[in-house]
This record gives structure tokens, sequence and C-alpha cells, in this order.
């Protein structure tokens, strides 16, 4: 089982974030309740407080690691943080926003879980959530190629890695069911600052269960060739590394 580091996952925490007030930009209307799925360390909590200042948030996170970090950091009135897996987590009645930043990737089959997670939603209420959508980018290609090598592919073989869907399959599935869906896509340039800045980025996210999986004598090599792999992937120019990073978004009202 993959343990999850806030320290490092928060390590990019402005530009993990942008897309997540992106999508809150794009709902519409007075929130009561809400449920944020996947809300990592809680540092995203304030942002939802500060555009509805009245409404009952629960965070979901099934990182024990990042629920207790959320716990200590983000606790707020009104505000309750639960450690659970979204496939199976209810809330206690259906919520005017189910929002997920980032997370639906890790969820395998997660298009068959959309039905589901629509179903907490109050009528009238909104589902929003964003996927990164560049797991055809080297970054990503390198990862599941070196993985597979000798001598990793003895311990990686059964790591799932993160997939998702272009917005027209969610907004497909979505209209499908009755819901009026606003889908959209971004490629965000983020440029990074220090050394092998875009192994330390995937390093706290897609890269983890990879990481993880490998006995302590072979993690530090992997991480080394990894590295070597990504540098003229993504060159240092005298403005930074720039990383192309394409997310999917889906603000989607139960009409």
């Amino acid at each position: 089982m993959t343990t999850w580091d806030p320290a490092t996952y928060l390590a990019y925490a402005d530009e993990r974030s942008r897309p997540f007030l992106d999508l809150l930009a794009r709902v519409d209307g007075d929130v009561a309740s809400i449920a944020d799925l996947g809300c990592g360390p809680g540092h995203l909590t304030a942002p939802l407080r500060a555009r509805w200042p009245h409404a009952a948030i629960v965070g979901v996170d099934s990182s024990p690691e990042m629920i207790e970090r959320a716990r200590a950091e983000h606790a707020a009135d009104g505000v309750t943080y639960v450690c659970a897996d979204l496939t199976s987590w209810e809330p206690a009645a259906p919520v005017d926003l189910l929002v997920s930043n980032a997370t639906l990737q890790w969820v395998p089959g997660h298009l068959d879980v959309l039905p589901r997670l629509a179903g907490a939603v109050a009528p009238g209420g909104t589902l929003a959530f964003s996927v990164p959508g560049n797991f055809d980018e080297p970054s990503h290609v390198l990862l599941r190629d070196l993985a597979r090598r000798a001598p990793y592919a003895a311990h990686t073989a059964a790591v799932v890695h993160p997939s998702s869907h272009d917005g027209a399959t969610y907004l497909a599935a979505l209209a499908a069911a009755g819901w009026r869906v606003d889908a959209w896509e971004t490629t965000y340039l983020h440029v990074l600052d220090g050394e092998d800045p875009v192994l330390r980025w995937i390093l706290g996210t897609g890269a983890r269960p990879v990481v993880q999986a490998l006995p302590d004598d072979l993690r530090e090599q992997f991480t080394a060739e990894y590295g070597a792999l990504l540098r003229p992937a993504y060159p240092t120019r005298p403005h930074g590394t720039v990383l192309p990073f394409r997310r999917v978004f889906v603000v989607a009202t139960r009409t």
C-alpha cells in the first residue's frame, strides 16, 4: 500500500493548487454542503471556505498521513476530515457540491464509479472534478518503461499506474445520465526552479507508488536512473525548467 508524504506533495503547492482554483471558478450558485474527495493535506479547504464561508465541508482521503496533516493544520468550524476510500465512502446526506482535484485518476475504472458519485449530489447540485491528462508525456512514459526493466520489474509489476479520459468522454457519460455538463482541457506550462525539479514533482505523486514498491536497496538506484532520463526530456533553461501539464476539467449540474 502506498503511503503519501504531505511535505513532498506540498513542495509545489502553488502549481498543484491552480487547477483546483480554476475548477471552482466555474461552479455557480449557493452551496451549503461540500464533500472534497481526495482532499490531501487539507490545504485547499481555505479556498472552499472563502468561496462558501457558511458551508459544511467534509474532506475525504484514503491516506492517514494526509488526513493527519489536514486535521493538524487546517481544522476549522464546519470542517471535518475523514480517512476513507472514495469508492465506498458516502455522505450522510446528498451534498450541494461534490468536488475532486487530481484524485480520480488513481481509481481503476473510475468512469464506472461516476454514477455512484453522482448519486451523492443533491438535486440542483454540482459534481466538479479535474484529472491530469498527461500520462502520455515523457514523465510518465519514461517511468513506466524504466519500471518494466530488470531489476525493477519483479517488484513493480503489480503497481497500478494512474490514467484518465479526455473531456469528451466524461461529458458523454454524464450527459447521457441527464446532467448539464461543462467540460474543458487546459495545458499549464509550469516553470520550475532548482535541481531536477520534474523528478521532485513526480516523486510526490505519479512515481511514488513505483518507488515505494521497490526494496530499499533499489530505490536510490531507480531514482538516479529516472532522473537521468528526465533531464534531456525536460532541459533546464535560463528561465527554469518547463513542465507542460495537461488537465481535464468537468463541472456537471444535476438538473
